[in-house]
């Protein structure tokens, strides 16, 4: 960790003070404790919508299954959040919902389905407390698969007073996000990411924001460590 202490140091040179700042600030913000899994969006609007709000939030990964629809990143809707984020996508021809969320409980994460269903709860209801939660959205018509109902861990739902049965799946994404970080960042959890997890975060995103990074960071190697017993 040491090499990685100097290379940000040596990095954060090319950065204004400014930014740099608002790095340290928004990677104290960032967490993993609420992470996010999209099954099979179809509108990219709605993806990128959704990775907008987990930007916004503090939400630093999000999860994608594509079974039938690839996922692609809609610009305009976007703004950029994407390239601040952690995107894993998973091919619904390798990889089931199941082994999705096996992955996610070896992550040490419970499997939130978001549906109304027997012994739900509503964002204000859910036990944080309970350990690391991944909140799964499903497609705008369909919504989840049965698969991903049937072998979720906790089910959530937002409490509704209209006709519609449903909010937009970017909306229901932004409510819940919403309640469920200003919770969590109310309550006596261990919700920040790392030092490690800082340090990691905080090198890519001076890679993104420095013009031929890649040749400053091997300049920098060879200068400092090349010559080195």
């Amino acid at each position: 960790m040491e090499r990685l202490d100097e290379l940000l140091a040596f990095l954060s040179g090319f950065v204004t003070g400014e930014r740099n700042k608002a790095f340290d600030n928004v990677l104290q913000q960032r967490t993993r404790y609420i992470t996010v899994l999209l099954e099979d969006i179809y509108q990219p609007h709605n993806a990128s919508a959704v990775l907008r709000s987990c930007e916004c939030f503090g939400v630093q990964d999000v999860h994608i299954i594509e079974k039938r629809n690839p996922y692609r990143v809609s610009r305009d809707i976007a703004l950029g959040s994407e390239k601040w984020l952690k995107v894993n996508t998973y091919s619904g021809k390798e990889f089931t919902t199941a082994e999705v969320y096996g992955m996610l409980r070896d992550q040490g994460y419970r499997i939130v389905a978001t549906t109304p269903h027997e012994g739900d709860f509503t964002p204000a209801e859910f036990n944080l407390a309970g350990g690391r939660a991944v909140m799964v959205f499903g497609t705008e018509l369909q919504g989840l698969s049965k698969e991903a109902v049937a072998e979720a861990d906790h089910y959530m739902r937002i409490p509704m007073a209209g006709f519609t049965e449903s909010f937009n799946v970017s909306v229901s994404a932004g409510i819940i996000l919403y309640e469920l970080t200003r919770r969590l960042r109310k309550e006596n959890l261990d919700w920040h990411l790392t030092n490690d997890e800082i340090k990691e975060l905080k090198l890519q995103w001076l890679t993104k924001s420095i013009k031929s990074s890649g040749l400053l960071i091997k300049e920098f190697y060879s200068n400092n460590f090349d010559n080195r017993q």
